[in-house]
């Protein structure tokens, strides 16, 4: 069987748009990140024996018309496209663009808002046959298995039905029924699944991807799917993973470093995108140590808590880590309680310290608009963004997901601020943020995160840090290059642009002379203030 995995195209006018970031879009630093997911499913397929080809459109920057072209050439059987929430309604389109011309193909959509909303998704378009949720690799493996051999579309409706009802984690349509299959359970041995950098090498070019805060090219694999903990904004642990955490093992996770050394000599760093890698801090040790041992130098950045230990730190740095990516989100004890972070504000600071004396650089981030925040609490996160001086600073409007508690809370509080999928970035496809404050509006929300980000990186502390940083380590002269060239119009411009700003009114802040920005008034308690949704967005349960 001949299968065609998709990274669908989206705004590519405007740049790469990043699917599988966790709160997708074109990015200001031009970060862009591989479609990771899709991967893992093309290479279970492949390794299956099925004919495969990835094509990652957005990467490319090839548009809806080219992609049909390129899909034309391969004559797919079965076509598997990832989706997202801002992307999800031009994505159906483009599903309906390849039915049109491939009307005896399968189609299957993925990612974590069709395993959400699989039924109001496939109730949307009915050019999509299925929804592979959750966890997607062996659900579209079995899907493969079932077509082959088979003329699907020549089969009657019960016998359709009757192929796929058995196939568990998969929702369908036929003949405009649809059928929601019981969940599959979640993948526990992930050893078992296929090197996902294999998969790029053979169907990606990876100089396509480029993450701003490590070196180029680099990249980006899984060691781990889940978390331990239960941020109520974060939408993989809850949309695709259940909030179950399982990993691989040390000597898998090093066996693949040592592959990449080897088939991918050109790449500079790899990114483990675990959701936390220190989920089980006795398997960083394993990790660190093994590689060690067996003195695989390639470099290595990952995604972490505040809460790691100067003595594991200083073992990773050992082991090759250069970075770590941590989310702060807030100064306030209670804005992190109410956001159930399992954080002590204190202890931020001791991080950001000892990841220093470690010698390991950080990309921290706090979000604005969270459960708590005011102008006020916003203004602590920044004070101590200033104190930290961190190597990359990301200040974020916090953009609610379906399945994730605090979509449920945003819609229940009615702090919504958008009426349809598609506004969850603006038209150019940059971040938007879809909920208001007590006190800030949702455009607020963005042009503070414009105004931090200003100060935080136009300081002449950070600038001469930058400026050293450049000339004392030629390993950093590309990534500083390549990210500045585009962020700093960003910086310059602010997510709306000086044309688009309007007449933003400005005060002072008591805490230094800087200004933050403020565009009339809201109201002070959660109301619903805003326009009528044209389409009413759902209510999710999600598990506790």
């Amino acid at each position: 069987m001949r299968v065609l995995c998709l990274n669908p195209p989206f705004k590519v006018e405007h740049g790469k748009f990043s699917r599988t970031s966790r709160s997708p879009a074109i990015t200001k630093s031009g970060t862009n990140y591989y479609p990771i997911w899709l991967a893992y499913v093309a290479g279970t397929v492949e390794d299956a024996g099925h004919e495969m080809r990835l094509l990652d459109s957005c990467a490319n920057r090839v548009n809806t018309a080219e992609t049909l072209g390129m899909a034309a050439d391969f004559q797919p059987d079965l076509i598997v496209l990832d989706t997202s929430t801002p992307s999800l309604l031009s994505d159906l389109d483009v599903a309906a663009s390849l039915k049109i011309q491939h009307p005896d193909s399968f189609i299957i959509l993925m990612g974590t808002h069709p395993s959400v909303l699989a039924d109001e998704t496939l109730r949307f378009n009915a050019s999509v046959d299925a929804i592979a949720r959750n966890e997607a690799d062996f659900t579209v493996r079995e899907v493969a298995e079932k077509l082959s051999g088979i003329r699907f579309r020549q089969l009657d409706v019960a016998a359709k039905v009757a192929v796929l009802k058995g196939i568990d984690g998969l929702s369908f349509q036929v003949d405009g029924q649809i059928y929601h299959n019981p969940g599959r359970a979640l993948i526990k041995d992930l050893d078992a699944l296929p090197f996902v950098t294999r998969v790029y090498k053979k169907h990606l070019n990876i100089r396509n991807y480029f993450f701003a805060a490590c070196d180029y090219p680099e990249v980006q694999i899984m060691s781990a799917r889940g978390c331990t903990d239960r941020c109520t904004f974060c939408v993989y642990p809850y949309a695709m993973h259940e909030l179950k955490y399982r990993m691989r093992s040390a000597t898998n996770l090093v066996d693949e470093f040592a592959w990449i050394e080897q088939n991918l000599p050109e790449v500079k760093e790899v990114g483990i995108e675990d959701d936390t890698f220190a989920g089980s801090v006795k398997r960083v040790h394993q990790f660190c140590e093994e590689k060690i041992r067996r003195s695989v130098k390639l470099k290595w950045y990952t995604n972490v808590r505040a809460t790691l230990e100067y003595e594991t730190l200083k073992l990773m740095r050992k082991a090759g880590c250069v970075l770590l990516t941590v989310g702060y989100e807030s100064a306030n004890q209670d804005v992190l309680d109410q956001m159930k972070k399992r954080m002590k504000a204190d202890s931020i600071i001791k991080f950001s310290r000892d990841t220093k004396r470690a010698g390991i650089m950080v990309h921290s981030c706090f979000m604005v608009g969270n459960r708590g925040d005011t102008r006020a609490t916003l203004q602590e996160s920044l004070d101590l963004a200033l104190k930290l001086n961190d190597d990359t600073m990301q200040f974020f409007p916090l953009i609610v997901y379906p399945g994730t508690p605090d979509y449920d809370w945003a819609k229940a509080n009615k702090l919504m601020t958008v009426s349809s999928y598609d506004e969850w970035v603006t038209p150019e496809g940059l971040h938007n943020s879809v909920v208001r404050m007590p006190d800030m509006d949702s455009r607020q929300i963005v042009e503070w995160c414009d105004y931090a980000r200003r100060r935080y990186y136009f300081r002449p502390r950070y600038l001469t840090y930058k400026a050293w940083q450049t000339l004392t380590r030629p390993s950093e002269l590309v990534r500083n290059v390549k990210a500045a060239k585009r962020f700093i119009r960003f910086l310059w411009n602010g997510t709306f642009g000086h044309s688009r700003t309007g007449s933003c009114a400005l005060v002072t802040s008591p805490a230094n002379t800087a200004t933050s920005p403020v565009a009339g008034t809201v109201p002070s308690t959660y109301d619903n203030g805003e326009a009528a949704h044209s389409r009413e967005l759902p209510v999710i349960s999600t598990r506790s």
